[in-house]
């Protein structure tokens, strides 16, 4: 059923994304015809915008995905060169922008550069609408029939932003070698475990073909997450004459990268200004200047929405009302845009006693167990702890008041889409504060504990309010929480160094394929996996390198599911709390648009280059 929000002067745009089928509706009126094709996407994944005054479903064919047992290759659909001229400034309002790190060696949150908060930066492959990869600065890839070797053959002609030059097979070693050795890169081990594996070799066959050989069997799902933009991993290629030449940290804050659109200027907490690359080799913008605008406070872009200073910008569902209210005023949506989830941090149990022990754990911590041994008494316990606050939330009501409705409850982080074809009926979180009251009294906290929660800013619905929601609900069974709001630039050095101690409310976009997150409960024996979810445990280690390991699709998806179920059984971190729609506001002066649109961006106000006037 195709959701429509309609009054006289709004419309509503939905983009309704399934597994293996999406349909795109378009609501405009008067719109242009466009023969541009989007590179990575097939003829028939381009929609352009009708004149009909009603919205207009268009079904979209599956596009194969590479599999790593035989070779395949995915070709990139023919480029037309935009030959219009961009016009006019796009002003978006975001939430945080932070500062701007572009170099893969320095950037502090890789997420932020190349998902929708900043177009400047494109990688090797791109996510089609089914959810598949698909080229992107690669135009086509095989993968030999022993899964080692990955030979990626590059767009050829694609020009670095400010006169850089070419973009070449040695740019593209040389930015993951940076992202390899980037210690806040949240995949930087598995990068280096692919990019840099002593038993394999990454060379540059000619000018325009990387070749990498991983000298141990990798999985497509960890690799695909690494390649592929938008995404949580993101990665980008950027060109290796820039730094040689003024250095990295110069660099860094003028990057020359190879989007659709070229840094200019950014000012911290402010914003960042970049301008329409001309002639650029995928999609010319139709607007000559984006800027993207922070402003924390929801009253006030919303403000600035009303009054014309926005042309869209991130909101609140409470807030669709008053967009409806705007003359002129569109909102699109796209349904199961992201996910979010519950981590309890704290959970390190590889190296307890010795000198590799984390500085977050700390066993009197209730949540936190005594013993690794998943069938002690002190795991019971603190099983028991994280069990009744999962129960002690009630999703549906969360769905319901906060998201309007716009969502659904959620089992696991990384299953957001997969729930029900993945995971058995009988794994969902019923709603039962009695029962974890008794849980919790089972475990020897009758009078409750105090706990840290803090809600990780990305830039997701109801973030805040969701994990406030949640505070009270645990406050109900007697548990006292330290709420605390911080920027995520704040919070995420805590979690990579691991020495926070509480929970979080986290969101995601959703994954490629379930499990594709799992590396961040990975320690690896050496603690090198630079994100994580709060846990390490040496049965995780087993089963998730073998995960990641495993190219033989059954067997992998038999693992994920082993290791859902271990997940559920202990609420041990990443327990679901909602799958939500992505909803945001098309001012009058812009037209809906669907091309462009990436589905793993969790903010996915994105494809800004395909933005028309209106």
């Amino acid at each position: 059923m195709i959701m429509s929000r309609l009054t006289r002067n709004q419309k509503m745009v939905t983009l309704l994304a399934v597994p293996l089928l999406l349909a795109l509706v378009v609501a405009c009126s008067g719109a242009a015809q466009t023969e541009e094709t989007t590179a990575g996407q097939s003829a028939a994944e381009q929609t352009a915008p009708t004149a009909a005054p009603v919205a207009t479903a268009v079904a979209i064919a599956p596009t194969a995905a590479p599999v790593a047992t035989v070779v395949a290759a995915i070709p990139t659909a023919p480029v037309t060169i935009s030959m219009e001229q961009p016009t006019g400034t796009l002003t978006v309002g975001q939430k945080e922008l932070g500062p701007f790190t572009g170099h893969p060696g320095l950037a502090v949150n890789p997420q932020i550069f190349v998902q929708g908060t900043a177009p400047v930066g494109e990688s090797l492959l791109t996510v089609s609408s089914d959810l598949e990869p698909v080229g992107m600065l690669a135009q086509s890839w095989e993968v030999s029939e022993d899964a080692l070797t990955w030979t990626f053959h590059l767009t050829e002609g694609v020009q670095f932003h400010k006169g850089y030059g070419e973009m070449t097979a040695d740019d593209v070693i040389w930015s993951f070698d940076q992202f390899a050795n980037n210690s806040t890169h949240p995949r930087s081990s598995n990068i280096r475990g692919v990019w840099s594996s002593p038993e394999g070799h990454v060379r540059a066959v000619d000018k325009y073909t990387v070749e990498v050989n991983t000298g141990t069997a990798w999985s497509e799902v960890p690799i695909n997450e690494m390649l592929t933009s938008p995404g949580g991993s993101a990665t980008w290629i950027v060109s290796k004459k820039q730094t040689d030449e003024i250095g990295a940290e110069a660099a860094n804050g003028q990057i020359a990268a190879t989007g659709s659109w070229n840094l200019v200027e950014f000012r911290t907490a402010e914003f960042w200004r970049m301008e329409a690359v001309e002639n650029h080799w995928r999609k010319t913008p139709h607007f000559a200047e984006l800027i993207f605008r922070e402003i924390p406070e929801e009253s006030s872009r919303i403000a600035g929405f009303q009054t014309g200073n926005l042309d869209t910008t991130l909101i609140a569902f409470d807030s669709l009302s008053q967009i409806e209210a705007v003359e002129g005023a569109e909102i699109m949506r796209l349904p199961g845009g992201g996910e979010a989830a519950l981590t309890f941090y704290g959970q390190y149990y590889i190296g307890i006693g010795t000198e590799d022990q984390q500085p977050g754990y700390d066993p009197d911590l209730p949540w936190v167990a005594a013993d690794p041994d998943i069938t002690s008494v002190e795991w019971e316990r603190a099983s028991k702890v994280r069990n009744a606050l999962s129960i002690a939330i009630d999703r549906q009501g969360i769905v319901d008041t906060l998201l309007h409705g716009y969502g659904t409850p959620a089992v696991l982080w990384d299953f957001g889409l997969y729930e029900d074809s993945w995971l058995s009926p009988d794994m969902r979180w019923e709603y039962n504060p009695d029962r974890a009251r008794q849980l919790l009294a089972e475990a020897g906290y009758p009078d409750g504990f105090n706990i840290t929660l803090t809600p990780a800013l990305r830039g997701a619905p109801v973030e805040v309010e969701a994990c406030e929601a949640i505070a009270a609900m645990w406050a109900d069974i007697g548990v006292d929480v330290d709420f605390k709001s911080v920027p995520f630039t704040t919070l995420r050095p805590s979690l990579i160094a691991r020495n926070y101690q509480g929970s979080t409310c986290h969101a995601g976009g959703i994954r490629l394929e379930p499990g594709q997150g799992f590396s961040g409960m990975l320690s690896e024996l050496n603690h090198s996996a630079v994100w994580n979810r709060g846990v390490e445990h040496s049965w995780l280690d087993e089963k998730v390198s073998e995960h990641m390991a495993e190219v033989d699709t059954a067997k992998r998806r038999a693992l994920g599911i082993e290791i859902a179920t271990f997940m559920f059984d202990n609420a041990i971190t990443g327990v679901g709390l909602y799958n939500f729609d992505v909803v945001w506001p098309v001012g009058p002066r812009i037209q809906p648009w669907s091309e462009g649109v990436r589905y793993r961006d969790l903010r996915n106000i994105n494809g800004y280059e395909f933005i028309r006037h209106r």
